[in-house]
């Protein structure tokens, strides 16, 4: 067996030597995978040196739409909620290597095939019921169940055999190694399997998280309240969290300013600025890459079924000016889905596509495409309204109208894993923050067996497959799958990566010690309000 934690590595992780085999554009040395990004105007860290951090106060964070139960078990539009009520398995560091969570420590076989958890023995549910291995057990099952359409159903699939070794160890045996069942255990919300369908329900949430429920209003909030036998101990410092739906950008960034709320990740990026240049609130944007803006095709609707088009649209789209002018100069112009904390970068693959209106009609020219008019669904609220404007003008400029189809995000969401889109949508997608091949074999975009585009290619099954079976210790073949996928992405253009968008965190100068996890759930452990 061989020891991944509790060692601590001194040098870089298996995932930095990932990336440092890829190109020397990633400043590995520096140790910015999946940090936060240098132009971030403040950090919400404790300021001052010894600052001691201060007990007491309720947190309000001002969302712009509430979360759907129903999707609680997958990633949605909003997840901040998931981390302050559960607890994941582990978590990443910033050079993206596992560290503790509920499990304490592991070993993973050298053949991939089987892995050893050691569980903390001292976590209760906010019930008051001890946390054991039966627990893993039923939340990885609850993930292989289709009802609960999580992301990374494929990877919970690929566990087959759970050996309890009392109620605190636990062998979870593998059908065939994968590379990243650490990305399941960061995802993977551990909840109390008594209470599973009160909360897909919005009844009740029971889980191990510093924070318990205190009242749900649906469309209005989520109420929480300090969990006072927080496994952590003397943890967390905040006596409550309130999460305020304000759905209007206006209202939102008032709130911020009057000091009602003091934390948001929902201020449209053209609203930035506003908020810049007041001394009280700090702006911080996290630039792992764990949001991304495309353009969405659906493969069977004529003459999309053609690439020839696609590629068109590709072209046609000016993702420099929608990065400037639509999401205020946070994030990364990219026709591909990877941040550059990925081992699949490509500075090649980033600017594959330009913004070239001739060159795109060019192309609906030899499609025979002389105009077109098609319907292109986004969320209703202000910075995907104006995404979507965004394209609709490019689109325009070459000869193809698009009507915009705003809907709301719980709805957009069941439309898009049950492969129900029209021509066209834009919306956001996760998953290109960790491994690559999570995005290709669990993000409802990507997905090689079922992707909402409806595109099917056996010669993309059979690289992502191999891809997400290979193991890290060989970064040649991972990178030259890399590329690989890269190259059917940008080839046949069924998804038109246009930006990709970290989280930009807007806090009051009072409020330390925040972060996020990779998949965007919230983390108020070691909070507080000075």
């Amino acid at each position: 067996m061989t020891e991944l934690y509790p060692s601590t590595p001194a040098g870089p992780s298996r995932r930095s030597m990932l990336r440092a085999a890829g190109g020397g554009t990633l400043l590995l040395g520096l140790g910015l995978a999946g940090c936060r990004s240098a132009v971030s105007e403040a950090s919400s860290a404790p300021q001052g040196a010894g600052a001691a951090p201060k007990r007491g106060g309720v947190l309000n964070v001002a969302v712009n739409s509430d979360f759907t139960p129903a999707l609680l078990f997958a990633q949605s539009y909003q997840s901040l909620q998931h981390r302050l009520i559960y607890n994941t398995l582990t978590r990443y560091d910033d050079r993206l290597s596992p560290q503790p969570e509920l499990a304490a420590s592991w070993n993973y076989a050298k053949d991939g095939r089987s892995i050893t958890l050691r569980l903390r023995d001292d976590v209760t549910f906010h019930n008051g019921r001890t946390f054991t291995a039966d627990d893993v057990i039923f939340a990885v099952k609850n993930l292989q169940n289709p009802v609960r359409a999580a992301q990374l159903r494929s990877t919970a699939a690929t566990i087959t055999g759970f050996e309890k070794r009392g109620d605190h160890e636990l062998v979870l045996t593998l059908a065939h190694p994968v590379n990243n069942l650490f990305d399941l255990f960061e995802f993977m919300i551990i909840t109390a399997p008594e209470a599973v369908e009160d909360a897909v329900t919005g009844r009740n949430f029971i889980g191990t998280g510093p924070f318990k429920l205190k009242k749900w209003s649906p469309g209005s909030g989520l109420s929480l309240t300090r969990n006072d036998h927080y496994w952590q101990p003397d943890r967390p410092y905040l006596d409550g969290v309130e999460l305020r739906v304000i759905p209007q950008a206006d209202a939102l960034i008032s709130s911020l300013r009057s000091g009602q709320s003091q934390l948001s990740f929902d201020v449209p990026g053209k609203s930035l600025g506003v908020v810049k240049g007041d001394p009280r609130l700090n702006i911080t944007d996290y630039d792992t890459g764990s949001g991304a803006s495309y353009l969405g095709v659906n493969t069977t609707v004529a003459p999309l079924d053609d690439r020839t088009v696609r590629q068109a649209l590709a072209w046609a789209v000016d993702r420099d000016r929608l990065l400037a002018q639509t999401l205020g100069g946070y994030g990364l112009a990219s026709a591909a889905p990877w941040p550059k904390s990925s081992p699949a970068f490509s500075e090649a693959h980033r600017t594959h596509y330009s913004h070239n209106p001739g060159k795109a009609r060019e192309l609906l020219k030899s499609a025979g495409v002389s105009k077109l008019e098609l319907p292109l669904l986004h969320i209703a609220l202000p910075t995907d309204t104006a995404i979507a404007e965004s394209l609709q003008y490019d689109l325009k400029q070459v000869g193809v109208h698009v009507t915009l189809q705003p809907t709301d995000a719980a709805t957009a969401q069941k439309k898009l894993i049950s492969q129900d889109m029209p021509a066209l949508w834009s919306l956001g997608h996760g998953f290109a923050q960790v491994q690559p091949s999570t995005l290709a074999v669990s993000a409802y975009p990507f997905n090689e067996a079922k992707n909402t585009s409806k595109y099917r290619s056996a010669a993309y099954t059979e690289v992502v497959q191999e891809a997400w079976t290979e193991p890290e210790s060989s970064p040649a073949a991972a990178n030259a799958l890399h590329e690989k996928i890269s190259g059917i992405l940008l080839d046949e253009a069924f998804l038109i990566d246009l930006v990709l968008r970290g989280r930009v965190q807007v806090a009051a100068d009072r409020l330390h010690g925040v972060t996020l996890n990779k998949f965007s759930y919230l983390n108020l452990d070691h909070a507080y309000l000075a």
